[in-house]
């Protein structure tokens, strides 16, 4: 079985690990509690006939304390970059925080996941913003790991992203 790393990119509380808590055990938990270092989770996922054993690596978040290890990032075949959708802020930094990852892994595939879609109500990223970044290719994808809402999805997409290479 192939196995591919993942790792999960942005500001912190954007909701990287509550996404992949959801996608791996279904569980959502209120409480948030600050990743230190690294965690790292499995799950095998089915891409049309081939089945892929996800390592995802649920990297700590970046603020002003903490710089992105780029070495996390070694030997990863994509990312998903999240952004938390109630605070713009977090989409200047996953701007930011691409570039350096391109730079370190070169160009692999990635989505831009614009999470806690259930608190649309107070999201300051606004459509204009998004459509700008979708004109420059980028894939984006709505979520909530609160209510699940495409988490399946955005590892699906990313994994077959992968295998097409």
């Amino acid at each position: 079985m192939l196995q591919k790393k993942i790792c999960m990119v942005g500001a912190f509380a954007t909701g990287k690990t509550s996404l992949v808590a959801k996608f791996v055990y279904s569980i959502f938990s209120e409480k948030y509690q600050t990743t230190v270092g690294v965690k790292i989770d499995k799950k095998t996922v089915q891409v049309k006939e081939q089945e892929l054993s996800l390592i995802l690596w649920d990297l700590y978040g970046e603020d002003e304390f903490q710089k992105l290890r780029t070495s996390y990032l070694r030997g990863s075949s994509g990312y998903l970059l999240v952004v938390d959708g109630t605070r713009k802020t977090t989409f200047e930094k996953a701007l930011e925080l691409q570039q350096r990852v391109e730079e370190n892994l070169g160009k692999v595939p990635f989505i831009l996941v614009l999470n806690k879609w259930d608190l649309q109500d107070e999201w300051e990223l606004d459509s204009a913003t998004i459509e700008t970044i979708e004109n420059k290719g980028w894939s984006t994808i709505k979520t909530s790991a609160k209510t699940g809402l495409n988490v399946e999805e955005i590892f699906n997409i990313l994994a077959s992203k992968i295998l097409k290479g």
